[in-house]
């Protein structure tokens, strides 16, 4: 996936610097601690200080940023703590939402899941785990969006944002990406409508997810905004 371009110029929209920034994090081509210099954004992108100010707003809202008054913002890092409770959260919730999706998922939801798979099975083979764990997300979203909670859906939302930046911090083995037959196995009880086997399965794959995970505390890694953002 190719990461958005600045704005044309004239234009004021802080969409397309979010976007980037957000494909940038979930993707682990920024730290989670990095700092969001609104001067080098600026830089990067072509747009003034406001523009970027807006997209890091925006960022914050969704738990990808932190805002810090008088030091500026920051590519979010959660604690060891909140760690936890973020996947205890998803255990709670995500079963229950792939159990509705299993009984409302018409032919065209399973057909974008199955796409969203092989997306992310291509990322893997190319040796772009960030990008395998960006798709992994958007299935997973995909699930919620289908189960037609949407009140649900945005605090999944949320949590699985945090959970790309715990991943980034916390993952001690690769199998910590959610693996192709995890999501296959899911994928063919949501396409049976097999409701109950799809929550359980939902909630297997997150416990092993979450206990793949060293919630030691990890070295800084230092990274240059201008270099990732450019590429």
């Amino acid at each position: 996936m190719k990461l958005p371009t600045a704005p044309p110029s004239g234009q004021t929209s802080s969409s397309p610097i979010a976007e980037a920034l957000s494909l940038a994090i979930h993707e682990h081509r920024i730290a989670p601690g990095t700092k969001l210099g609104e001067d080098e954004l600026g830089e990067i992108y072509g747009v003034s200080r406001t523009v970027v100010r807006a997209a890091l707003q925006s960022l914050s809202y969704i738990g990808l940023v932190d805002i810090h008054r008088n030091k500026g913002a920051f590519v979010a890092e959660p604690s060891r703590t909140e760690a936890r409770e973020v996947f205890e959260a998803r255990e709670l919730l995500e079963p229950r939402t792939a159990h509705s999706a299993a009984l409302r998922a018409k032919a065209p939801d399973i057909a974008v899941l199955h796409r969203h798979i092989e997306d992310e099975h291509s990322a893997l083979a190319a040796s772009d785990p960030g990008r395998a764990l960006h798709l992994s997300g958007l299935f997973h979203l995909e699930i919620a969006r289908i189960a037609g909670q949407a009140t649900i859906a945005r605090f999944i939302e949320t949590l699985i944002a945090r959970s790309s930046l715990i991943i980034a911090l916390y993952w001690r083995r690769e199998s910590a990406l959610c693996d192709k037959h995890a999501h296959g196995a899911l994928l063919a009880a949501l396409a049976k409508g097999e409701a109950d086997a799809a929550s359980a399965l939902m909630r297997s794959h997150l416990v092993d997810l979450h206990s793949a995970l060293d919630l030691r505390p990890r070295p800084d890694r230092k990274t240059s905004l201008k270099e990732v953002l450019s590429r």
